[in-house]
């Protein structure tokens, strides 16, 4: 298991339920939080695969109190607080830190493109200040494919020097991996999470933290096997049978498919549900889903 209350190791971004009146699922959301956690994994919520940005605010504050009425560990939570608005970003980062939980992700404000780094610099310190917590941990979310915003490695470096003890750490969804080992050495102790499995051996092999993919919704206990291992012989096949795992997933709408399958392990058929504009997986895709998995010989 990764170490309690510690964000290292590997992150699932947990899935969000719907009910049929796509309002937020809270026993569901919580039965997956505590199956997730239970296999050793930590918890990323609020994020892209958690349809995080179809939440509001109030949603999010409701989801997080529904893990600590659950008494799952805090410590081991990085929910996404980065919003297009401060008030909501600080909003949300305030009641993470007060929930106790080990640390937030944040995306840049996304609307606006090409900011100024000096304007993302701004962006960033006003939540720090506004919050003025020193119990906050930030970790940047770097998805410039999706935000079309990216965190830069001067960004980095200002907002390094400026709160050593509060920036601590990054999710890199790039998929470039000469990125990920960059910071990991550049930047002692600034922990760096891959956003793809495909990359934890390298990652660790440069000085990373772990990952946060969203495969461990489903895949969790091999990419935890594969970090706590990284140093064995036996690393490298791990890391190679992981990427069948991800091959097959990248041939679907990601989050869709992520439900479907959920749906298939629990029984409850809610877990299909997504909102707008996302649209359910079709249930012939399921079904070739379903058997592409088999034929790997990998079984929900």
């Amino acid at each position: 298991m990764s170490n309690p209350g510690t964000l290292d190791g590997v992150l699932a971004p947990v899935l969000t339920p719907f009910t049929n009146t796509l309002m937020p699922h809270l026993p569901l959301f919580v039965g997956l939080a505590r199956h997730l956690m239970g296999q050793g994994l930590g918890l990323a919520p609020f994020g892209t695969t958690s349809e995080g940005n179809s939440l509001g605010v109030a949603e999010k504050v409701e989801l997080l109190d529904a893990l600590v009425g659950a008494g799952l560990d805090m410590g081991r939570v990085m929910p996404g607080t980065g919003c297009c608005a401060l008030s909501d970003s600080v909003a949300l980062t305030s009641h993470a830190v007060k929930r106790g939980c080990g640390g937030v992700l944040m995306l840049p404000p996304f609307y606006y493109k090409n900011p100024s780094e000096d304007g993302l610099f701004a962006a960033f310190a006003e939540v720090i200040e506004r919050v003025g917590d020193d119990r906050l941990r930030l970790y940047l979310y770097h998805f410039p494919q999706q935000s079309q915003i990216p965190i830069t490695h001067g960004l980095i470096e200002r907002l390094l020097a400026a709160y050593p003890a509060t920036v601590v750490g990054i999710k890199d969804s790039s998929g470039d991996l000469a990125n990920m080992e960059t910071m990991c050495r550049a930047y002692p102790g600034f922990k760096v999470f891959s956003g793809t499995e495909r990359f934890i051996l390298p990652v660790m092999r440069a000085g990373g933290a772990g990952c946060i993919s969203a495969n461990a919704n489903i895949h969790g206990p091999a990419m935890l096997d594969l970090w706590r291992r990284w140093q064995e012989p036996e690393a490298e096949r791990l890391q190679a049978d992981l990427g069948v795992f991800r091959a097959i997933m990248e041939g679907m709408p990601l989050i869709a498919a992520l439900k479907a399958l959920t749906a298939r392990r629990t029984g409850e058929y809610g877990w299909r549900r997504v909102r707008p504009p996302l649209v359910a997986l079709a249930p012939e895709a399921e079904i070739q889903l379903v058997e592409r998995l088999g034929q790997a010989g990998i079984v929900l």
